[in-house]
C-alpha cells in the first residue's frame, strides 16, 4: 500500500518572514505623500489582509490607484529584502525542513510576485518549494479560499492532505475554508478572535514551538470536525 502523501503550505509574512514592519513603512510612506499620517490602526489593517493595496489606496484619498500602490510597495519591499532587512523568523526554517520530511512544500501568500520571488531567494527557499501562490494568481485574496486551494492542485493533493502554517486571522480562515488543517502561529502580540481560534488544530507561540507540533499535525488522519486541539 502507498502511504498517504502529505504537503505544507506556509504563509510568508509574519510567517516565516519578520516583515510586518518593513510593510507598515513603505506603506506608510507611500500614504505619506498623499498627505495621511500612517496609524497604528493602519499596521493592523495591512496584517494577513489580501485587499491590502485597495486599503492603502483608499487613505489616499483617491490620488492613487491600488495598481500604483502594488507597484510602489512591492519595488520597495524587494529593496528592503536585498538590503537585508527583511528577516526569517527564529525557527521558520527550520520549521521548513520539519514540513520536507513530511512531503511537499508550498507558500500562499497575498504578497505580490515580485517581492515574494527576492524573498524567497535571500531565504535560500526559490529552489525547495513545489508551488508558490502569490496575489497575481488568485482572483480573490484571503480570507477568501482561492490561495490555498490553488496550492493544494499546484502540489496535485486535496486540501484535506495539506496542513496550512498561519498567523493572521484572515490567513486561518483562508486555508480553514479550503480544506487545510491549520498550524496557527500568531504574530507576537496578536490575540486570535475565539471563532478564528476554533479552526485550528493547534497553535504555538513561536516557529520553535510550533516545531514538534508540526510532525505530530502531519500524523493525524484529517476528519470533519477538526480533532481535538494538540497541546503545546
Amino acid at each position: 500500500m502507498n502511504p498517504v502523501r502529505r504537503a505544507t503550505v506556509f504563509d510568508l509574512d509574519d510567517t516565516l518572514v519578520d516583515s510586518g514592519a518593513a510593510w507598515s513603512r513603505v506603506c506608510g510612506a507611500f500614504a505619506a505623500r498623499y498627505g495621511h499620517v500612517w496609524r497604528a490602526e493602519d499596521h493592523a489593517a495591512l496584517h494577513g489582509n489580501g485587499g491590502w493595496a485597495s486599503y492603502v489606496a483608499g487613505l489616499c484619498g483617491g490620488a492613487a490607484s491600488a495598481a500604483e500602490v502594488v507597484e510602489s510597495c512591492t519595488t520597495a519591499m524587494a529593496t528592503e529584502s536585498a538590503e537585508g532587512r527583511i528577516m526569517a523568523l527564529p525557527g521558520a526554517l527550520d520549521l521548513v525542513r520539519e514540513a520536507e520530511r513530511h512531503g511537499p512544500v508550498a507558500v500562499a501568500t497575498a504578497s505580490s510576485r515580485r517581492y515574494v520571488e527576492a524573498i524567497l531567494r535571500e531565504l535560500g527557499l526559490a529552489e525547495r518549494l513545489y508551488a508558490v501562490v502569490c496575489a497575481e494568481d488568485v482572483t480573490h485574496g484571503k480570507p477568501a479560499p482561492d490561495a490555498y486551494l490553488r496550492a493544494a492542485a499546484g502540489l496535485g493533493l486535496p486540501p484535506t492532505s495539506c496542513v496550512a502554517v498561519e498567523d493572521s486571522p484572515n490567513g486561518i480562515r483562508s486555508a480553514a475554508t479550503a480544506g487545510l488543517r491549520v498550524l496557527a502561529i500568531p504574530r507576537a502580540g496578536t490575540r486570535l478572535p475565539a471563532e478564528v481560534a476554533g479552526l485550528t488544530v493547534v497553535q504555538a507561540p513561536t516557529a520553535s514551538d510550533a516545531l514538534p507540533l508540526l510532525a505530530q499535525l502531519q500524523t493525524l488522519r484529517h476528519t470533519s470536525p477538526a480533532p481535538a486541539p494538540l497541546t503545546v
